[in-house]
């Protein structure tokens, strides 16, 4: 059997053209006038609307997600979810123009959870333009196992119980469908209700990681008019069930914002920090 460590190293690499229409189609998913065009700058974290992967049906998991073992490890673990990020914004990435990504495992851990066994994979991501490091990612990625139907329900860390800013989200199967389909997401939690609550035992629809992240970073730029030069975010309790949330804030300093996502029964879904 190869070993799993036998994937630290390994790199892809991938190029695409920055076009303009999936950053106006994101723009109208969150509600804003669609207005980016050649030559505007990608808002930080779009950069997950390009590079996609395109793999044959028959080459898909039970999930929807490419089967494991070409580039990302072959975890035996059936359950995969985005556990959180960072990021360093070098210069902006400029729409109408030719990008190239490449993409280096950096760390695989297996380890024992309170829910099982877990196994955390680490990817770093760095994404070129004009031959310039313009992003710099490391995506943390959590395996686990199915959930066992005597398995205690996990306690929820409370968020943060003062915010300054604060705005209600309100997810719907459009939203959700609408983000699938811009990154090219078949993960099969967030728009298969019944494989959702059957077979990975959340209670509903789950709403993406990766756009509760653009959420909070999106919110970090409307109240300070500035583009952040570092972001980071983890992922604490899962977002499903399409019930509302809030995405809240507050000032460190004049630099740092920290930021959270809060579901509507007190506990803390995400929390990021924005540094500018």
């Amino acid at each position: 059997m190869t070993s799993l460590t036998d994937w630290v190293g390994r790199s892809e690499e991938r190029q695409d053209v920055l076009a303009s229409q999936p950053c106006r189609f994101m723009q109208a998913t969150l509600s804003h006038e669609p207005s980016l065009k050649d030559g505007d700058a990608v808002p930080p974290l779009w950069h997950w609307l390009y590079f996609l992967e395109a793999k044959p049906l028959h080459l898909l998991g039970r999930d929807g997600h490419p089967a494991r073992g070409e580039f990302l490890p072959p975890v035996s673990l059936p359950r995969r979810m985005w556990a959180g990020g960072r990021f360093e914004f070098h210069q902006p990435l400029i729409l109408g123009a030719e990008a190239t990504k490449r993409s280096t495992i950096k760390s695989i851990m297996e380890k024992d959870g309170r829910s099982g066994p877990l196994c955390f994979v680490t990817v770093v991501h760095e994404v070129f333009q004009n031959d310039a490091l313009a992003l710099h990612e490391e995506h943390d990625i959590v395996y686990r196992e199915d959930p066992r139907p005597d398995a205690p329900t996990p306690m929820p860390q409370a968020a943060p119980s003062h915010a300054a800013f604060s705005e209600p989200v309100q997810p719907s199967e459009v939203m959700l469908f609408r983000y699938s389909a811009l990154t090219f997401n078949g993960h099969r939690i967030h728009y298969d209700g019944n494989y959702a609550r059957q077979v990975e035992g959340y209670e509903g629809l789950v709403f993406h990681g990766p756009l509760t992240a653009t959420l909070l970073v999106d919110l970090a730029m409307r109240q300070t008019g500035k583009t952040p030069r570092r972001f980071d975010f983890r992922g604490t309790a899962p977002l499903a069930g399409l019930a509302a949330f809030d995405i809240q804030g507050q000032n460190r300093d004049a630099h740092e914002v920290a930021l959270w996502a809060k579901r509507s029964d007190g506990a803390l879904a995400m929390s990021a920090t924005a540094v500018f």
